[in-house]
């Protein structure tokens, strides 16, 4: 690789891995299996940035290679082998009386989001949070835009059935 080329490629690389980070977690729900799923898609990425930069669309290039590298991790032997019977509880930092409220609400989409199918989760995150149009998420999914469209309808049905109702409970019908 050229050294202009592979410039470009970290320039790329420091603009795009955020959200390449908060789409990894949406799909994964887990920090340390997103942050595995971008560096394993950044590895592939810094072998194929010759062909990708010359993508109509890098961003979408590259998310579909997340996609693959989610699917492909979700195939893996080492996918269900868990280290911890459940997750340590968050530390507390003090300071205010409870927990802000946006910060709940957004606890409560990502462990409904969870409980969506895996199709239809990745179809929800590359729609509303990586902010993907639907012609977008059809390349990056190498699928039809009615196939997105109906994706994303059921997706979102599943999803508002799981979200906590302002009593606490779940809406499951």
């Amino acid at each position: 690789m050229h050294a202009t080329q592979r410039q470009e490629y970290v320039e790329f690389v420091e603009a795009a891995t955020p959200r390449l980070r908060r789409t990894a977690y949406l799909l994964t729900g887990d920090t340390h299996r997103a942050d595995d799923v971008v560096q394993q898609t950044l590895t592939r990425l810094y072998v194929k940035w010759g062909r990708a930069r010359g993508a109509d669309d890098v961003g979408a290039y590259v998310h579909r290679m997340l996609v693959n590298a989610f699917r492909q991790e979700r195939r893996s032997r080492w996918f269900g082998v868990q280290l911890f019977e459940r997750a340590p509880e968050p530390e507390s930092h003090g300071g205010s009386s409870g927990p802000d409220e946006s910060v709940v609400d957004a606890v409560a989409v990502r462990a409904a989001l969870a409980g969506v199918p895996p199709g239809q989760r990745v179809v929800l995150v590359l729609r509303f949070y990586a902010d993907l149009s639907v012609e977008q998420t059809a390349e990056v999914l190498g699928c039809s835009t009615g196939n997105v469209k109906s994706q994303t309808a059921r997706g979102l049905a599943a999803l508002r059935r799981r979200l906590p109702l302002g009593d606490g409970t779940e809406v499951n019908r």
